[in-house]
Parts: C-alpha cells; sequence; structure tokens
C-alpha cells in the first residue's frame, strides 16, 4: 500500500465494514490497487462524460439564443438583439444585420413611394395635352370642311400637344432610370468654356422668341474634371429653368471661374422665387409654377436629377434669389485627385 490515498482507501474500507486492518489492505491490494489503471480510466471517462455535458447544456443556450435573436430579425421586431457575454461577437454580426435589413426595407418603401409619386404625377402631367389632342382631333373629324387656316391652325396645336406628351413619357422613362440604378460617372478632363458656348448657341431660338439673350462670362481655358454627358444635362437643366422662368427682354449671365481648386459656374436671370420654396426646389416633382408647367415645363424633375448628378462628382449646388434675379450655383472640385477626395 502506497501514499496517502492508499491509506484513505483503507480507513473508508475498515470503518464502512468493519474490517480488521489485515482483511481492508488484501481487498485494497486486490482489488483497487492492481487495477488502478482501470479505475483511472473510468474516472476519466466519466470526467469527460460530466464535461461533455456542461458543454452541450452551454451549446444549447448558446443556439437557443441565437434562435430567439434570429426570431427577432424574422418578426422585424423594434428591439436590440442582446446575447450572453460570451456570444458578444454573435452579438454584434446580428445586430448588424439587423440595421442593414431595416434599411433595406426603408430604401424599398421609399422607393415604391416614388415610383408612385411618378406615376401619379406623370398621369397628371400627360392628361393635359393628351385631353387636348383628343380634342383638336374630333374638331377636325366633326368638320371636314372646316376653313383651311382654322384647319391649320388647330393641326399645329395638335402637333405641339404631342410633342409634349413624348417629351413627358421620355422624362418618365429618364427618371424611372435615375431611380432604379446608381448614376455611373464617367470622368475626364473637359473644356468647360465650350461647354457652354454650345449649350447657349442650341437654347437661341428658344431664347430669341421671348427677346432673351445669354452673356457668358469665363476664360476660354476655363476645365474642370468630370462626366461631360452628366455635366451638360445639369447645366442644360439650369439654363432651361432660366430661359422657361425669367422676364421676357432679359438678359440671363453665366459666369465660370476657378478659385481655390473649385470651378464654380453661375446662372442668374430675372426672375423671382420665394425664400420658402427655395429649400425645395431640387426635390424630385418640385416645380415653380405648376400652371405654366403643366403646359411648358417637365414634371419637376430636371433640378433633382442635376443635383444627384453634382453630388456624385463631389460638389454642390443651391439656389439664391432676391427681388430682382435668381442665381443658381454650381462649385466643382476643379482636379482628378479633389474628385477623388470628395467622393470618398
Amino acid at each position: 500500500m502506497q501514499g496517502t490515498l492508499g491509506e484513505w482507501i483503507v480507513r473508508f474500507l475498515e470503518n464502512s465494514y468493519h474490517l480488521e486492518r489485515w482483511d481492508a489492505m488484501i481487498i485494497y491490494q486486490y482489488t483497487i490497487r492492481n487495477n488502478i489503471e482501470i479505475f483511472i480510466y473510468v474516472a476519466v471517462a466519466i470526467s469527460i462524460l460530466i464535461l461533455c455535458r456542461v458543454m452541450l447544456l452551454k451549446f444549447v443556450k448558446y443556439f437557443e439564443e441565437i434562435n430567439t435573436g434570429i426570431d427577432i430579425l424574422i418578426q422585424n421586431e423594434d428591439k436590440q438583439i442582446e446575447l450572453s457575454a460570451e456570444m458578444e461577437f454573435m452579438e454584434q454580426k446580428l445586430n448588424t444585420l439587423k440595421r442593414t435589413l431595416e434599411k433595406r426595407e426603408h430604401d424599398a418603401k421609399l422607393a415604391e413611394q416614388r415610383k408612385n409619386e411618378v406615376v401619379m404625377y406623370l398621369a397628371h402631367d400627360i392628361k393635359t395635352p393628351l385631353t387636348s389632342v383628343i380634342g383638336y382631333l374630333i374638331l377636325l373629324d366633326e368638320a371636314p370642311d372646316m376653313p383651311r387656316e382654322q384647319k391649320a391652325k388647330y393641326v399645329r396645336i395638335t402637333l405641339e400637344k404631342a410633342y409634349r406628351l413624348e417629351q413627358l413619357i421620355d422624362e418618365f422613362f429618364e427618371i424611372t432610370r435615375y431611380n432604379l440604378q446608381t448614376i455611373t460617372l464617367t470622368q475626364k478632363h473637359i473644356d468647360l468654356y465650350y461647354m457652354l458656348v454650345q449649350m447657349t448657341d442650341e437654347f437661341y431660338p428658344q431664347l430669341a422668341a421671348k427677346g432673351k439673350q445669354v452673356v457668358l462670362h469665363a476664360s476660354e481655358d476655363l476645365t474642370v474634371f468630370g462626366d461631360p454627358d452628366k455635366l451638360a444635362r445639369v447645366f442644360n437643366n439650369i439654363l432651361k429653368n432660366a430661359t422657361a422662368y425669367s422676364k421676357d427682354d432679359s438678359v440671363i449671365d453665366i459666369k465660370a471661374g476657378l478659385s481655390e481648386d473649385v470651378v464654380s459656374i453661375v446662372f442668374e436671370n430675372a426672375g423671382y422665387i420665394p425664400k420658402d420654396k427655395l429649400a425645395t426646389i431640387f426635390e424630385k416633382f418640385y416645380r415653380l409654377d405648376d400652371a405654366r408647367s403643366s403646359d411648358t415645363g417637365g414634371a419637376g424633375l430636371g433640378l433633382a436629377i442635376a443635383k444627384e448628378i453634382i453630388v456624385q462628382h463631389g460638389g454642390q449646388i443651391y439656389a439664391e434669389s432676391n427681388d430682382n434675379s435668381t442665381t443658381f450655383t454650381v462649385e466643382l472640385p476643379a482636379f482628378q485627385d479633389l474628385v477623388d477626395k470628395e467622393c470618398s
């Protein structure tokens, strides 16, 4: 018999079974000590089983907590997911996933709302020219003997309304495209002076009809880094609004220049926008004058698209107005590295 453990076992047998010391020692020697390895294996096996049981219970608890968190995600409950301290990493992942799903749901609702707004505004704007087209065609059909001059007048008006209808449908498809996809820019160095000159030439017929003119103030070597097609659309929309809402026989000033690595393009026209409307002028479907816009303007989408394009370029666009004039200002980073920095 060796060691304290053996002595303790012998005493235990003596006291528990009222054995003589010699008998207890023999039992210990032949039943326990000679089979000590078996007892060790059994003890280790029991310990492993107990440890596995404890670990299994812990894992079951963890899975139950994760399952509860997943239920919160599925049911879209308005509360944070909380797990045990040991599961903090999983708690963070589930809450991040929850926020991502909530954002996607919010974005989906906004997209659905925008789609409904597009349909609503398009239906409203299409109704006016379509009603006119139908009305004039009925007149032409019911009065085949109408005087030639009057018939020519009605045909001309009908054609104008049909063109207007085509414009609205084109604009509808354009804003739908902008809503459903991220604006992709193809950027390069642009001759800004040439772009502005070309644009003002294109507007000459519309301006001349109302006695208006454009005066451009810009250096001939002025350049900017950006997407030429997208920026041309921005400037076209601004000049289109300036042409539509400025006073007859007035001048539209365009001033462009470089200052501290920023290119500024300012459009100024004789017209007034109330202060309360300046804050919403770049929102989708905003129109300064609903009565005029139904006949001559767009569906109120141009400036909203312009703002999206300028923001994608790392710039900003804003409007100011006083009693005598209204200005639209576009500010863009002048160089490629500045564009990358602003957009990052």
